[in-house]
């Protein structure tokens, strides 16, 4: 196999993410830690987001590769814990396909932001999700270990979306790939939010 296409290689398995599949409800049976860690992370709209926060904060560089993804998971535990308390938020779902796409689109500007915004964007988007997980947390389930569970998914992909981001950034023709990532992550919330919206007659 040529070197020159080893690089490539490396984003096969998360490009074939981006092909379009119905959304899920997120619903997961079970009780636990177990189950907390796969909520997030079989959600294809909570996982293109989570991952797309990492490879974000590496674009964005510096304390960022901290920050960015550490106010996303402080504003999920706030909204986790609204979810659990039955505090009603509307629009969830929405607010949720629109952080996969406004992620999507900063990543396909390469970052060209004020980190403050990055941590904006984060935090924000992060107490749509929290919310969800708290909300389908499933009624047998033990509420801190099924949080402890969602946290740990969380930062796993946001890990993987970091090494991403690194990794991206150093290699030759890394950060074209990147944005181009950001451009597929983008329409693939788009084509979420058409299964949102079209059942309910407007599109």
């Amino acid at each position: 196999m040529p070197l020159n296409l080893v690089p490539h290689l490396i984003w096969w398995p998360f490009i074939l993410l981006l092909l379009p599949v119905p959304a899920s409800a997120h619903a997961i049976t079970g009780s636990g830690f177990t189950s907390g860690i796969l909520h997030p992370i079989l959600g294809l709209d909570h996982l293109l987001a989570m991952v797309s926060v990492g490879m974000l904060s590496a674009q964005l560089g510096g304390r960022a590769i901290l920050t960015v993804p550490a106010a996303f998971v402080s504003c999920m535990i706030i909204g986790g814990i609204m979810g659990i308390l039955g505090i009603q938020w509307a629009w969830v779902e929405l607010g949720i396909t629109f952080s996969v796409i406004l992620l999507g689109i900063a990543l396909a500007a390469h970052g060209r932001m004020p980190v403050w915004v990055g941590l904006g964007l984060a935090g924000f988007f992060g107490i749509f999700h929290g919310h969800a997980h708290g909300v389908e947390m499933p009624e047998v389930a033990d509420p801190l270990w099924f949080t402890l569970g969602f946290v740990t998914g969380t930062v796993a992909m946001h890990l993987t979306g970091v090494l991403m981001g690194l990794v991206g950034e150093r290699m030759p023709g890394g950060d074209q790939w990147l944005r181009y990532l950001g451009a597929g992550i983008s329409g693939a919330g788009a084509h979420i939010l058409y299964q949102l919206v079209a059942p309910l007659g407007m599109l």
